[in-house]
């Protein structure tokens, strides 16, 4: 039986693409889920970790890309060598198949290494420019702001004639946005 497994990293990505090509390839079920790659613990991967106990002898794992297996070239290697040693195949359609043959084996290797490379210069990018960023003397980390000092400021004015929830229904702010700003407001200042 073919199986196949698709994974984003974020809530926000969408698995269509991903699960569109493994029904196309013949999957008949398919795993998918919302979690990093970069997470080691199997149970921050539970769809991961139920496929892999699904699998039996002549059946065939389908993932579209090796870094949806795994991010981790030693993760994918030790899932690999368990895969191999209880006779299923692997898929990887950007890759093809991975056969349990000394060549298979040197160029999954090879593949996985490539891919925690990437991973590695993605982390090592993202902090550089991170540090750059910090260099700057109007770096504030975290998220924007969702409204403007002078939007808090007409609400906290509207608070003056109005209740919270009457604020909240004229500006979209919410209660505790409004709390927080009027705290900040009162506190001393240092």
């Amino acid at each position: 039986m073919k199986y196949g497994y698709a994974r984003v990293s974020t809530q926000g990505q969408d698995l269509t693409g991903q699960i569109e090509q493994l029904f196309a390839e013949g999957c008949e079920k398919i795993y998918k889920e919302k979690f990093t790659g970069t997470r080691q613990k199997d149970n921050e991967r539970p769809e991961f970790k139920a496929l892999l106990s699904q699998l039996q002898k002549g059946d065939t794992l389908v993932v579209t890309k090796l870094d949806r297996f795994a991010r981790s070239a030693k993760d994918a290697i030790d899932v690999i060598e368990d895969l191999f040693d209880n006779g299923i195949k692997v898929h990887v359609l950007n890759m093809g198949l991975v056969e349990d043959t000394p060549t298979g084996r040197l160029i999954f290797n090879i593949m996985s290494s490539f891919a925690q490379f990437e991973r590695d210069m993605i982390v090592e990018r993202t902090q550089e420019g991170k540090a750059r960023a910090k260099q700057s003397a109007d770096f504030r980390e975290g998220r924007p702001n969702k409204y403007s000092k002078k939007q808090i400021q007409h609400a906290l004015e509207l608070l003056n004639d109005h209740s919270y929830k009457q604020v909240e229904d004229i500006t979209g702010i919410s209660k505790s946005t409004l709390i927080r700003a009027k705290k900040k407001l009162q506190a001393p200042s240092k």
